[in-house]
């Protein structure tokens, strides 16, 4: 695993902290983690509604479509961390 440092201002570090006390988080690198961890999946999710948009349609979108969509993105997301 690599080493980070980073610099914040007093207010932002209090911000981390009150976050690692309330949150549950073990310490304030697990909590940066988990914030990139889900900016990667907000970046993830907007490349596939961009992608999704530019397709053509493919048919009907019902139920059992989104289903299966949902449990596609699952799996992916399982298989990336």
């Amino acid at each position: 695993m690599s080493t980070m440092n980073i610099s914040l201002p007093d207010t932002l570090k209090q911000f981390v902290d009150q976050q690692v006390t309330t949150a549950g988080y073990g310490t304030s690198s697990e909590y940066v983690r988990e914030l990139i961890r889900r900016d990667q999946e907000r970046t993830q999710l907007r490349q596939l509604l961009l992608a999704g948009a530019q397709s053509k349609p493919s048919g009907l979108a019902d139920e059992d479509y989104f289903a299966d969509l949902r449990a596609g993105i699952k799996k992916r997301l399982n298989q990336s961390k």
